[in-house]
């Protein structure tokens, strides 16, 4: 157990920013209110009731059933890759911040049926969907396992 700790405390050091700040820009903004941080980087606060760039947001409401089944598949199928390769840092270190993210938005939607969404990047008046700390997590954990991927002797059993 204790060569898995940190991986663990670092999925839990992520879902505890992550929460802390959705939970400071929904105090601090009305929905949908934008406040210009610097010439391409706005805080916004919206509710994305789907997944990645609000794919599935406009469904019934079954998504949400979905979505969090997802979510926990993906923790428990993260928290086994962690326990069987515990010592191969990189890897580790991608699933780790996965998992907190993944744990992150998966709270969210529990308790409050979307995910709090707040930063708004943007260029030209075209602006990124805006996306959170946990989603900025998964997405740094999915690049890091590409580059593990190429490291010689990547290939894992359990890992397709």
């Amino acid at each position: 157990m204790r060569k898995l700790a940190p991986w663990y405390a670092l999925a839990v050091l992520v879902v505890v920013l992550d929460q802390l700040t959705k939970h400071w820009i929904s105090a601090s903004f009305d929905y949908g209110e934008a406040r210009a941080v610097t010439g391409f980087f706005n805080l916004v606060l919206t509710y994305n009731k789907g997944a990645a760039f609000s794919f599935l947001a406009s469904a019934a409401g079954w998504q949400r059933g979905f979505f969090i089944g997802i979510a926990l598949i993906a923790i428990v199928v993260i928290s086994v890759l962690l326990a069987r390769h515990a010592r191969d840092k990189l890897f580790c270190l991608s699933l780790a911040s996965i998992l907190g993210g993944a744990i992150g938005n998966v709270l969210d939607r529990i308790v409050l049926g979307y995910v709090v969404d707040f930063l708004d990047f943007h260029v030209a008046g075209w602006h990124w969907p805006a996306f959170n700390l946990a989603d900025s997590a998964i997405t740094v954990g999915a690049v890091l396992l590409v580059v593990d991927s190429f490291r010689p002797g990547a290939k894992r059993a359990g890992v397709s």
